[in-house]
């Protein structure tokens, strides 16, 4: 019951205070284990996620330096959150999220592991990919446009334009051990690029250059 007020909230706040367009919502599956792999650019970037995607199962990692704040907490065990600390290898937060998945259910990540303070995308972290390869799950690339200004836009009582883009599913190949950290390596730009495909170029920063990102561009081109 918590969890479906908590969304009503969010999606009458977003619809009241924001304008928001969305593009390949056809590609997000309505079950089974899946990824959305967004890129991270406010904190509204959760808000806009959960307010458009339509799964009841649909959750993620909450940095543990957020457990302090009066009311988090209860809003993260309300949504099934999966606390993670940033700050080492949190085995147990990669643990708890295979279990998720294993159960069929939804989980949104940024690779990335925390919001960009530069409008554009940064280098990711492996743990997405790694993750994404055991566990076999579908990958949705999620991109993500105009929440780097949009709190600074509502205090000022205009309505920011969110965009939101899904890109099509794909999946990661089972890792083995003998080429282990080539293939995080690859799965992670692979994830990071198709994220890129689907931004404006002033977004893609770390992958601009990328040889598999212009791969996809070409590709998406035909």
């Amino acid at each position: 019951m918590a969890r479906k007020i908590i969304f009503i909230i969010v999606k009458i706040f977003m619809r009241v205070f924001t304008r928001i367009e969305v593009d390949g919502l056809e590609n997000v599956p309505l079950s089974g284990a899946s990824i959305l792999t967004i890129n991270h650019l406010g904190r509204l970037d959760v808000f806009l996620v959960f307010s458009v995607v339509k799964r009841d199962d649909l959750t993620g990692w909450v940095a543990e330096k957020y457990r302090k704040i009066p009311l988090i907490p209860f809003l993260v065990k309300a949504v099934n959150g999966i606390w993670i600390d940033r700050e080492r290898g949190d085995h147990t937060a990669i643990r708890h999220a295979e279990d998720y998945l294993k159960a069929n259910w939804m989980l949104g990540f940024s690779p990335e592991g925390t919001r960009s303070y530069t409008g554009t995308m940064q280098e990711a972290k492996q743990g997405v990919a790694y993750i994404a390869a055991k566990t076999s799950a579908l990958i949705v690339p999620t991109a993500i446009t105009g929440t780097e200004l949009a709190q600074k836009e509502i205090l000022h009582l205009r309505r920011p334009k969110l965009t939101l883009c899904f890109g099509e599913p794909f999946t990661l190949p089972l890792l083995e051990r003998a080429t282990r950290a080539d293939s995080l390596k690859k799965g992670t730009d692979e994830i990071m690029c198709r994220i890129a495909a689907l931004l404006p170029e002033k977004y893609r920063g770390f992958y601009s250059e990328h040889s598999r990102l212009k791969e996809l561009l070409v590709k998406g081109a035909k």
